[in-house]
């Protein structure tokens, strides 16, 4: 499969609100979930996610710190409400990424810190 296939996937799944596999997050993700849990740690993050697609299947992980698991659409729809606003914008500049690791046989992980804004009144 081609970058750009997997990219169209990907934006299909993740942008589009698009079908993702279970059997593909119990074959990809599943055995990562302690791995995760320990970067989410280590690296003091708020939250980490994964994606992964195979044969033109997507699936999703989503990690938080209180170590609470979301799978696939469940994932997505969380990532939309902790990004708010956001989430298409990163999305949209993440998916490229993505696209090209998969297609190098990795699967893309990234820990996540938002920054709180603080509003001063005066």
């Amino acid at each position: 499969m081609t970058i750009k296939n997997i990219k169209n996937l990907l934006e299909q799944a993740l942008i589009s609100d698009g079908e993702m596999r279970q059997e593909l997050y119990e074959y990809e993700l599943e055995d990562l979930l302690d791995e995760l849990t320990v970067s989410l740690i280590e690296d003091k993050n708020e939250f980490i996610f994964a994606v992964t697609e195979h044969s033109g299947d997507v699936a999703m992980v989503l990690v938080e710190k209180s170590k609470k698991i979301y799978i696939n659409e469940s994932a997505r729809n969380r990532l939309k409400k902790l990004w708010r606003a956001a989430y298409s914008y990163n999305m949209k500049r993440m998916i490229p990424d993505f696209a090209k690791q998969l297609n190098d046989d990795t699967i893309p992980i990234n820990g996540v810190n938002t920054i709180n804004e603080i509003i001063a009144t005066v």
